[in-house]
């Protein structure tokens, strides 16, 4: 199984960003990079729980590259948990997608990289977010205006928390993303039991109830989160959960 693990373990297996290692080496591709941003800071459950996810999308799923990200024909990622976005703008780094210079200053008065990701700002962000609960009903209207456009090959991935899903606002995307035969939205919930409410059956069954297929995977597991993301029926909404340690 391959792993992120825990940051200080990344940290002393990271070796330098210089090219020499395989694509596929996130471990020393993103370690040192989460260091930079976190400058001494503690970062929480919130920013280490997606990394592995963040990883695999932009490794190995999304259709997206730095020289693409006007592209009509891109892959769409939406970060609806904003307040992950210290392990996104790692991987962003990581991918050329921004400089890693713009690490060192996150979060400061003259940084584009704010405390939640500005897609005016951050080449390859698609959505700005803040309070938790919009960026899946911004997903399902991304994928209904792709639909509507003719764009049938890119497929629009929204990443949320097990918490966020209390929000009523998710809710109602399912629901209609369900009724609407979405086939091109993948939903990746990113479940550390952090949720106050929870859901009888766990966290897909919220989706499945609504007419979702649906994958339940070790959050951390490379291999078993590259078949739930590509576990797509073409047919319906997808919904990948990723299930990681409470408190991660």
């Amino acid at each position: 199984m391959t792993t992120l693990a825990t940051t200080t373990r990344l940290v002393e297996a990271a070796a330098p960003l210089d090219g020499r290692h395989p694509p596929l080496d996130g471990r020393r591709a993103v370690a040192p990079l989460i260091d930079r941003i976190r400058a001494g800071r503690e970062f929480g459950a919130n920013v280490y729980s997606t990394v592995d996810v963040l990883w695999v999308l932009y490794d190995r799923i999304l259709r997206i590259s730095p020289a693409t990200v006007d592209d009509p024909d891109r892959d769409r990622f939406l970060l609806s948990k904003g307040h992950a976005v210290a392990g996104y703008y790692a991987v962003l780094a990581a991918k050329g997608f921004i400089p890693v210079d713009w690490l060192d200053d996150q979060g400061g008065p003259a940084s584009q990289l704010g405390d939640h990701p500005d897609r005016l700002l951050v080449p390859g962000v698609e959505i700005g977010s803040g309070s938790l609960g919009h960026g899946l009903g911004l997903g399902v209207g991304t994928a209904l205006g792709l639909r509507a456009q003719g764009l049938l090959d890119p497929r629009v991935y929204v990443l949320v928390g097990d918490a966020e899903l209390d929000e009523g606002s998710n809710h109602e995307a399912i629901a209609y993303a369900g009724a609407t035969g979405l086939a091109n939205l993948t939903a990746i919930v990113v479940d550390n039991s952090s949720a106050t409410h929870g859901w009888p059956g766990g966290a897909a069954a919220r989706f499945t109830v609504n007419g979702w297929t649906a994958a339940t995977v070790d959050g951390r597991d490379h291999e078993a989160l590259h078949t739930a993301l590509t576990g797509q029926d073409n047919h319906r909404p997808h919904v990948v959960v990723a299930v990681v340690d409470t408190g991660e």
